[in-house]
């Protein structure tokens, strides 16, 4: 099937939407590989304008119906509502060089006042001659030096199979103009395992908050526009798949 085709069925695949108290998720199929993703946006109420602090969980899973190894995800591409935004000011900065060679618990001792997020993955890992195997790694998210004037995010985690080794993902935040959406973010993926592990799992909450001038502000904050915030995203796969989502989590005005 050509990249087109691929995409076409990947954008046609039969989508679930699945309402939650406080999020929308969205599932498909694209033939064997079955992809689910969540986005949760915290608290509900929220002011109309100008922001309070909140924390985004995003999580995606990926797995073939059959078991086996699914195809390799490669990118995670989005969009996030204008009405949110980036607040990095007072927050500690870390370097990838800082981070270099650290395990989770060593990263987030180095540069705990620059951790903004937490989360976790996991992988399916075929190593030739062996078994497959699962392999898991906690994930952080540091604050980062900005780029082009923008935050940044530093993502770490750690893997053991076939050897010990340091995972960092920089990640820029890069302001855009397009509709309902105010920032792209777009997530290269490293090799797992070298190269022959298949992440199957991805969980994220970004956002922290801290005290300014007696005032509570967040890494994170949003106001409310139209009883929801918005993120409209795609994976892309290592055989030119491409999984599109738009996901939506509720909110209202406060008072």
């Amino acid at each position: 099937m050509s990249r087109r085709l691929r995409i076409a069925a990947a954008a046609a695949a039969a989508l679930v939407l699945l309402a939650s108290a406080s999020a929308y998720a969205i599932k498909g199929e694209i033939g064997n590989t079955v992809v689910s993703s969540t986005a949760t946006m915290l608290p509900r109420t929220l002011p109309a304008k100008g922001g309070a602090p909140i924390t985004l969980t995003s999580i995606t899973r990926i797995k073939n119906k059959d078991g086996s190894a699914p195809q390799k995800l490669t990118s995670i591409d989005f969009l996030i509502d204008k009405h949110g935004f980036v607040e990095a000011k007072g927050v500690p900065v870390c370097t990838t060089a800082r981070l270099e060679g650290t395990t989770p618990s060593e990263a987030r001792k180095r540069c705990a006042g620059a951790l903004v997020g937490e989360g976790k993955v996991e992988a399916l890992v075929n190593l030739p001659g062996q078994p497959q195997q699962k392999v898991n790694s906690p994930v952080s998210f540091f604050n980062g030096p900005k780029v082009g004037g923008q935050p940044s995010l530093i993502g770490h985690a750690y893997e053991t199979v076939p050897a010990k080794k340091t995972l960092l993902v920089p990640i820029a935040v890069e302001k855009v103009n397009k509709g309902r959406y105010g920032y792209h973010v777009e997530v290269e993926l490293p090799q797992i395992a070298d190269g022959y592990g298949v992440p199957t799992l991805a969980e994220a909450t970004i956002g922290r908050t801290w005290n300014r001038g007696g005032r509570k502000v967040g890494y994170l904050n949003a106001s409310c526009s139209g009883g929801r915030l918005q993120v409209k995203g795609k994976l892309e796969f290592e055989n030119g798949d491409l999984f599109p989502a738009l996901l939506t989590s509720p909110c209202r005005v406060v008072g």
